[in-house]
């Protein structure tokens, strides 16, 4: 288990945007790998009332449970390997592993029998160092839509800042407001009801 604050600047891309952007900085499609999220909350949506989301992501061979909760700046996440078969069993069942993450969800009064797994967001991610942060190139796919997106992983918050707008006021993309992939997700799924 472990956990860190989150602190990311994101703004959503039109795909030439996103092709400019891989083509600036170089990105081969060699150096583009998958992730995959698998998202759950009650039906009620427990969880995105307080803003925070709960997921299971796969990187190559490798399973984390992560949940993330608001903090001042940033989110605060909290990280948790699975096996394979805690996997299945939430994918499944939704019966999630015990662990930190299970307390935490109790300790903010989501009942862990509503639980539900909601679906899944397959990512085709490309990231390099920039300016003592990580860029992020996103292109996602999920429930019949597609989307791209920038991101910027920082550890200090102002300097972070300056620094996303200035690189989008240099190649004169928009400032845009950007949900995050699960609430992003969420309305997409709402749209489909």
């Amino acid at each position: 288990m472990s956990q860190n604050v989150e602190i990311e600047f994101k703004n959503i891309l039109s795909e030439s945007e996103y092709g400019t952007l891989k083509k600036a900085f170089q990105i081969p499609d060699s150096q583009i790998f998958l992730q995959e999220n698998h998202y759950f909350d009650t039906p009620e949506f427990g969880l995105k009332e307080q803003n925070s989301a709960l997921r299971i992501r796969k990187k190559q061979a490798h399973y984390e449970l992560t949940l993330k909760q608001p903090v001042e700046k940033g989110l605060l996440e909290t990280n948790q390997e699975l096996s394979e078969s805690e996997v299945t069993l939430a994918l499944n069942d939704g019966i999630l592993p015990s662990g930190e993450i299970k307390r935490i969800l109790e300790s903010i009064k989501i009942p862990l029998e509503r639980i539900e797994y909601f679906g899944s967001l397959s990512t085709y991610r490309a990231q390099i160092e920039y300016k003592n942060g990580l860029l992020v190139f996103d292109h996602s796919v999920y429930l019949n839509t597609e989307d791209f997106e920038l991101e910027y992983e920082v550890q200090n918050y102002e300097a972070g800042k300056e620094n996303f707008l200035l690189l989008l006021e240099q190649y004169q993309i928009p400032n845009r407001k950007t949900k995050n992939k699960i609430q992003r997700f969420y309305d997409q799924k709402a749209q489909e009801k």
